[in-house]
């Protein structure tokens, strides 16, 4: 088996609850998951070391125990775009060490899930993005919606880049982050309209979320079935 890479329409869209969740319920199904977090900024240090929140939270939740640094090779403290943070600390996020470090994450598990660092164009180096590294890696995709006024242009269009790079897009994950939006049912029905893949779920507003409070709002069976091999 191979995985899912998690994207969303912006940062800050659930991202990493919806990519734990995921890991809770295949751990449910009694396999061996791992998490990854190729990239990540605004990292603290911990014990002498940077470590992402969001790694963090996706490790907690798998049942295959690697390495830090295979589940999160590039750590940065600024909380600025990735190649920017790498640049001002003189260092380069490589995709092909990334695409090692998640080779070596399968040869513990059956299955992974990715998370990627803010949206789907996410610039990494100077000639790359997070498009680049999801066409590397070569999994199925989940796009995380972050339900908030502007939504359904954000969708729409992270869909025509995913498709145009001529990857798999799975299904996507509608996640209520914006308590005030109005019309909610209707942007919806506009999604589900108009995305030609399957919506996974509808993740209701949670303070504070966890992936088990999260997971069951998770439909993955069909989606699994077909696209994890």
């Amino acid at each position: 088996m191979s995985g899912f890479f998690i994207t969303g329409t912006d940062t800050g869209v659930g991202k990493t609850l919806v990519g734990a969740a995921l890991i809770h319920k295949l751990v449910a199904k009694g396999l061996r998951v791992a998490g990854m977090k190729p990239v990540a900024t605004g990292c603290k240090w911990k014990g002498g070391a940077l470590r992402s929140e969001d790694a963090d939270l996706l490790m907690a939740e798998a049942n295959v125990k690697a390495p830090y640094d295979w589940v999160n090779p590039y750590a940065y403290e600024p909380p600025i775009a990735p190649h920017i943070a790498a640049r001002q600390h003189r260092g380069y996020i490589s995709l092909e060490h990334i695409a090692n470090c998640k080779a070596q994450l399968l040869e513990m598990a059956d299955v992974i899930i990715v998370e990627g660092v803010g949206g789907f164009r996410v610039p990494l180096n100077d000639d790359q993005d997070a498009a680049d590294m999801a066409l590397l890696l070569g999994l199925p995709l989940i796009l995380v919606v972050g339900l908030r006024l502007g939504c359904l242009n954000h969708a729409l269009l992270t869909t025509d880049a995913i498709q145009r790079r001529g990857l798999k897009l799975a299904g996507w994950v509608g996640n209520r982050i914006d308590p005030g939006m109005t019309r909610m049912e209707a942007n919806l029905d506009t999604l589900r309209q108009r995305l030609t893949v399957p919506c996974l779920g509808v993740v209701p507003l949670m303070v504070p979320a966890l992936p088990e409070q999260i997971a069951p709002f998770l439909e993955i069976n069909s989606v699994f079935q077909n696209t994890v091999t």
